[in-house]
């Protein structure tokens, strides 16, 4: 009782003053506004400061679910883990305090669109557990028939996270509207781990269509770099291992009618045997130099064209004398498969010296491009091209 009468007098007392709270000096602005209906389930939350930072985040579904996600680095929207839910609607809670740590708390909701009719499955070609070669860059396909508009590119590129242990500075180029690749500055350090989140579900892509799935990987580097080196001066092969010569081979390039082309490459794929078969140009049959069916052994592809360092043990006599080749790098047997054997998918092969440069886009061909062509293919602003930190990579090689 005497506690409450206390209260009474203190109410009524004429020395008594109601200090009213002081007001943050923090603003907080919010997409999409409250009540925005139809918003695409890839939406991240636009969030806005000035004259304070941010401390807290909520978002909660309808049901009262809490809905996990992270801050951009750049604080400019927080960013769901995983696609929203369709005809759903979202509330969002956002906290942010300002010099004095007064604090300014600020909401908004809206509600997703139905699931879309028309969708486009996107994939990332890496495949997880192998150790790839330094020089391999991380490779995201759209279908063979579709190509992402170009107004939507940045967009699609946005939703591209990235992170690498350690730490190497990134970017995407798209080489046309449904092949884009993401690599290092510098050939990545041996031992990288790349964890990649492709957040592509629900992210419109024009005319009605929107991304099938998010995606997401772990992308392994061997522990080992190593270089292939090869000269059309001198007519040699030089293996590098850890910056240092392990190994040269004499060679034989292409003839002058079709040369080698010189670049930084990457070995695509690693074939034991297989069959070269150009006689499609010449209705199915073999006849004059360039329509033939040959097998070849040890063979490791470098373009989409078609070279590849191989087996030719029919031009022994001339390797490390003359270009006898159709474009390709002919080794003796001993040396391709010396060469099969010591290298990864992924490895860089350097070519020099011939009469024609790789063509754009000409196989994996990232590194073949400085670094300053190589940014110019990216949709993003400067200061975007180092790729956000993604946030769930305990669960890699996942598909939602």
């Amino acid at each position: 009782m005497s506690l409450v009468a206390a209260s009474l007098a203190a109410c009524g007392s004429d020395d008594a003053r109601i200090v009213p709270a002081e007001k943050s000096l923090a603003t907080v602005t919010l997409t999409p506004e409250a009540g925005h209906e139809k918003a695409p389930l890839s939406t991240e939350v636009g969030i806005t400061v000035e004259g304070g930072e941010i401390t807290e985040i909520v978002m909660r579904d309808e049901g009262g679910g809490d809905v996990a996600g992270r801050l951009r680095d750049d604080a400019s929207s927080w960013v769901p883990d995983k696609p929203l839910k369709p005809a759903m609607t979202y509330t969002v809670n956002v906290t942010a305090v300002d010099e004095r740590r007064i604090p300014n708390k600020v909401e908004t909701s809206f509600t997703t669109m139905a699931a879309p009719k028309k969708t486009v499955e996107p994939r990332i070609w890496n495949e997880a557990g192998y150790a790839y070669g330094q020089a391999m860059p991380v490779m995201l396909d759209f279908p063979e028939d579709y190509e992402v508009p170009e107004k939507y590119r940045d967009d699609v590129e946005r939703r591209l996270f990235v992170t690498t242990e350690p730490a190497q500075a990134g970017s995407w180029h798209w080489f046309n509207g449904r092949h884009l690749e993401y690599r290092a500055e510098e050939f990545w350090v041996p031992g990288t781990t790349i964890d990649v989140h492709a957040a592509l579900k629900g992210v419109p892509l024009g005319r009605g269509e929107y991304g099938a799935k998010d995606m997401k990987r772990t992308i392994s580097i061997d522990k080992t770099e190593r270089v292939i080196e090869v000269s059309n001066k001198d007519k040699e092969m030089v293996a590098k291992k850890n910056g240092e010569v392990v190994k040269k081979m004499p060679i034989s390039l292409g003839k002058s009618s079709t040369p080698s082309y010189s670049g930084t490459m990457t070995i695509m794929e690693q074939l034991q045997s297989t069959v070269f078969d150009t006689t499609a140009q010449c209705g199915g049959r073999v006849m004059g130099d360039n329509c033939y069916r040959t097998p070849v052994d040890w063979a490791m592809r470098l373009t989409w064209s078609g070279q590849f360092i191989h087996s030719a043990p029919w031009s022994v006599g001339d390797q490390g004398h003359r270009n006898v080749s159709h474009g390709c790098v002919n080794a003796s047997a001993e040396s391709a498969k010396w060469v099969f054997n010591f290298s990864r998918v992924g490895d860089p092969v350097v070519i020099t010296g011939t009469e024609e440069d790789l063509p754009y886009g000409d196989g994996y061909a990232s590194y073949d491009l400085d670094w300053d062509e190589f940014r110019q293919g990216s949709y993003l602003p400067d200061t975007a091209k180092q790729a956000d930190a993604d946030t769930d990579t305990d669960t890699p090689d996942t598909e939602d």
